[in-house]
C-alpha cells in the first residue's frame, strides 16, 4: 500500500509526498520513496522518521505502526487518516483521545465502493429487520495470503452496521460439527485466505424463499489509496474531532 500510496499520489497535481516512513530498521531505509514505488525519483528517501513540514499523514500499516503515527500526528498536530485494520481496544480509545486534539479521518476501509456498499447494506438491514421469518445474515469476505488480522475490519464494521438495526446480539466467526438450527440473533462471518486477493466482500442476506447478496470487491489496491487520498484532501481542511469516510463522501 506505501508504494501504490506514492506512486499514485506523486501523479496527484493536488498533492505533493513530502515524506515516507518506515520502521527503523527498515532494509529500504535511505532509498528514494518513488524509485520504491516504480515511479521516477521524488527526492524524498525513506526514513524512519518525519524531517519534513507535513499536511497531512496517511496510515497504512500495522497497529504497533498505527500507534507510532497517532503518535507523531499529535506530536506535530498534524491531521491523521487511519487506514490502518485490526487495532485493539487501547488504541481505538487513544484514537478517540487524540480526535480531541487533531482532527482524523479512521475507517476500515477507504474503497468508495465498499463504503457505498455499507450505506446499502444498511439500507436493507433497516428494511428487513421486521421480514416475515426474520433474515439471516452472513459475511463472507476472501483477502490475500498475506493478510494479518481476521475477519477484516470491513467485515466486521458490516457487521456493526448490520447489527444496529437489526439487533443480532452473538457472532459466529466459522461453523463445524452439529450445532443445531441457526438462531436469528447471530451474524456470521467467513474469512477466506487465498493468493493475492486484495479484497471482496459479500453480505448475504437471507429469507425464506429468498435471498440478497451484496458483493463489493477490489480488482487491486489503488481503490484503497485513491480513497485514503480523499480523506487526506477532507481532513486537511478539518476542525479537530473523529470522521468517517461517510463524512469525506457526503453519505
Amino acid at each position: 500500500m506505501g508504494r501504490r500510496l506514492i506512486a499514485l499520489g506523486s501523479a496527484d497535481p493536488e498533492l505533493q509526498i513530502v515524506a515516507a516512513l518506515e520502521r527503523a530498521g527498515h532494509p529500504e531505509l535511505g532509498q528514494d520513496a518513488g524509485v520504491l514505488a516504480g515511479v521516477p525519483a521524488l527526492g524524498v528517501v525513506l526514513t524512519a522518521a518525519l524531517n519534513a513540514e507535513a499536511g497531512v499523514l496517511v496510515d497504512f500499516s500495522l497497529p504497533a505502526g498505527a500507534e507510532a503515527a497517532t503518535d507523531l500526528c499529535l506530536e506535530h498536530t498534524l491531521p491523521l487518516v487511519m487506514a490502518t485494520t485490526g487495532l485493539e481496544e487501547p488504541l481505538k480509545r487513544k484514537l478517540h483521545a487524540a480526535a480531541e486534539k487533531i482532527p482524523i479521518v479512521w475507517a476500515p476501509s477507504m474503497s468508495l465502493a465498499v463504503n457505498l456498499t455499507m450505506k446499502l447494506a444498511t439500507m436493507a438491514a433497516s428494511v428487513l429487520k421486521n421480514a416475515s421469518g426474520g433474515a439471516d445474515v452472513e459475511i463472507i469476505e476472501r483477502h490475500h495470503r498475506f493478510k494479518k488480522d481476521s475477519p477484516s475490519g470491513t467485515a466486521l464494521r458490516f457487521g456493526e452496521l448490520i447489527a444496529a438495526e437489526m439487533g443480532q446480539t452473538q457472532q459466529r466467526h466459522g461453523r463445524e460439527g452439529v450445532l443445531g438450527q441457526r438462531p436469528h440473533g447471530e451474524i456470521g462471518y467467513h474469512a477466506v485466505r487465498a493468493g493475492d486477493n486484495p479484497g471482496e466482500h459479500t453480505i448475504l442476506f437471507g429469507l425464506l424463499g429468498e435471498s440478497i447478496e451484496l458483493t463489493v470487491r477490489a480488482t487491486n489496491r489503488d481503490c484503497y489509496a485513491l480513497g485514503a487520498f480523499a480523506a487526506a484532501k477532507f481532513v486537511a481542511r478539518q476542525k479537530p474531532g473523529l470522521y468517517t469516510m461517510n463524512d469525506v463522501l457526503g453519505l
